[in-house]
């Protein structure tokens, strides 16, 4: 009874309210690096630099007396630029080479005469119309060079995926408040020293550490609110974790619209979260954790805390706790030696039979789409036609919304019969903005945010759906495996987005056949809503309805009141990492 009035005492007063929205607050700045790089990495159109002083350039049928005016004549990167030296030398400029007439008589457009050709050793020539400064201007990442502006994103969803592994460890290890302080800290020293990199490789590394810690941060804040908030208000708390990380995205566009220097523009992205830098060291440990490490001192003092804030008397004693542990845990040494020599479960057990193992293949693929999806339509929104600033504000705004009908359709509908119809949903919408003329801007933008919409729904749903389809056995690993199908995802997303150099509809098409195949496979997984959570893998199986059983011997039901302290003491951590 003295758990079960610990966790109704951790249902969402004014303590675990402050508690959540300063936490979930930080979570804007991991949406803010993870898709900065939308508008620092931007090639704007570039010609090879000219070797010497101009006295005209002529486009097509249009001169100008200075290359700045002729940029808005730019249409393709087919185009090329004639221009006229003071000297009298005639010079052609494409993008990645320069040729010199050899007969320099009338500046015409059309020549058919001989031309030696030079690489572009002098450098290139940018549009600064739209941006004063990129780091593929700072550094010319074009030409030979441009694979390495095509690294930046891929490198930086690296970075996340390796940095969501080692916090969630430390943070299971050392504690969740120090990952909190050392990762937003972190945040904020790694985003302003991007933007005082001094070459390419400075620039890449110190991103990648950003990664880590921003992946770290966002790990590590959802198991710290979850720990805090209440059963009843725990998926909705969850859920809109990802909520303020779309309002991250809503800023990158802000600020890209108002600053057009990358590294200024940097430099504010960073500075965005830094209230929350300055008072982070004021949020406690969670309780849980204490008591899971049998610091229960400690535990008393933040109960304390929170009872005095919620203006409540504390439910009770963690020493009259500790008493009641360890008689169940006497009691347990006591039974067969089945029960207290425990299995030691590993990636393979995901896979026992064949209910199983279809299972495992079918969440993991949802993962990946659901990650693919989410970045090819964020990507993907500055490349629509009209204003990017403002399409990549609504791609994130649409988020909003998107997270409370999933909460709300999980709930009523249950949570398979909410994903089907999205991850299909979403397939045809990507078939949709195919057939649409690209003369329609709007109508495209629009379908864009249907499409993130829907493969929003299911992305934010599938992180519960996966912790209630898998046994407590194996169930941290089943959700650790998927999340990192989800960060191989995000690591896919930009060389995906990449593939419209290849057909402008090859992103769609791939991000439409992997939400149809998933949404297929959906239908073969059991619903979970109102069903208990199971325990072994028999168990979960049988859910699945399919008689055959994994070779495992079930452990003895344990009696409520031992659940419960299980249940507490054992807080499984689930990573909702982008």
């Amino acid at each position: 009874e003295g758990f079960s009035s610990v966790k109704c005492f951790l249902s969402l007063y004014r303590f675990q309210a402050c508690v959540y929205f300063a936490s979930v607050f930080q979570a804007m700045s991991c949406g803010i690096h993870y898709l900065a790089s939308v508008f620092m990495a931007v090639t704007p159109n570039f010609v090879c630099e000219f070797p010497g002083n101009v006295s005209s350039v002529l486009l097509h049928n249009s001169s100008a007396s200075s290359i700045e005016d002729i940029w808005t004549l730019w249409t393709s990167t087919e185009n090329y630029i004639v221009v006229q030296l003071e000297n009298g030398e005639i010079w052609e400029l494409d993008q990645c080479s320069r040729s010199k007439r050899e007969v320099s008589l009338d500046l015409a457009y059309e020549y058919k005469g001989n031309k030696s050709v030079f690489p572009c050793s002098d450098g290139f020539l940018y549009d600064d119309t739209k941006w004063k400064s990129t780091v593929v201007t700072q550094w010319d990442l074009v030409c030979d060079r441009e694979w390495l502006a095509k690294l930046i994103q891929p490198t930086f969803m690296l970075g996340v995926l390796i940095g969501a592994v080692i916090f969630g460890d430390i943070a299971d290890r050392l504690g969740r408040q120090r990952v909190i302080w050392f990762t937003s800290t972190g945040q904020f020293v790694f985003g302003i020293a991007v933007a005082f990199t001094f070459d390419y490789y400075s620039f890449v590394t110190v991103r990648f550490l950003l990664a880590m810690v921003s992946s770290g941060y966002l790990v590590v804040a959802f198991v710290y609110v979850t720990e805090f908030v209440g059963i009843k208000a725990r998926t909705w708390a969850s859920m809109h974790v990802h909520a303020f990380f779309a309002m991250g995205i809503m800023v990158v566009a802000l600020v890209g619209f108002l600053v057009r220097t990358w590294w200024v523009y940097q430099i504010f992205l960073s500075i965005a979260t830094l209230p929350f830098v300055l008072c982070c060291w004021m949020l406690p440990e969670t309780p849980f954790w204490l008591l899971s490490g049998e610091r229960y001192e400690d535990a008393q003092k933040v109960i304390d805390t929170m009872a005095r804030w919620n203006k409540v008397s504390p439910p009770c004693k963690v020493s009259e706790l500790c008493s009641v542990q360890q008689d169940d845990l006497a009691s347990g040494r006591t039974g067969d030696d089945d029960t207290s020599s425990a299995k030691k479960h590993n990636i393979l057990d995901l896979f026992c039979n064949w209910q199983i193992a279809r299972r495992t293949i079918t969440v993991w693929l949802i993962w990946f789409t659901g990650s693919l999806g989410y970045y090819v339509f964020s990507l993907s929104s500055v490349s629509l036609g009209g204003n990017e600033y403002l399409n990549l504000f609504l791609i994130g705004a649409v988020e909003l919304p998107c997270y409370i009908i999933a909460c709300v359709a999980m709930d009523k509908l249950g949570r398979r019969n909410t994903l089907i119809p999205f991850l299909i949903l979403s397939a045809l919408i990507c078939v949709l903005i195919m057939f649409i003329p690209q003369d329609f801007n709007i109508l495209i933008i629009l379908a864009n945010m249907a499409g993130k919409f829907s493969i929003g729904v299911a992305f934010g749903l599938i992180y519960l759906y996966t912790a209630e389809l898998y046994p407590t056995i194996v169930r941290s690993l089943a959700v650790g495996s998927g999340s990192m199908m989800c960060r191989v995802g995000s690591v896919v997303a930009p060389f995906c987005v990449y593939l419209r150099s290849v057909w402008i509809f090859m992103p769609l098409l791939l991000v439409g056949i992997m939400a149809l195949l998933s949404g297929i496979l959906t239908i073969m997984l059991p619903e979970t809503l109102g069903k208990p959570l199971t325990n072994t893998l028999v168990e979960a199986t049988e859910m699945g309805r399919s008689k055959k059983g994994c070779s495992e011997k079930t452990p003895p039901a344990h009696s409520g009141a031992a659940l419960e302290k299980i249940e507490m003491f054992g807080q499984e951590r689930v990573s909702t990492d982008k």
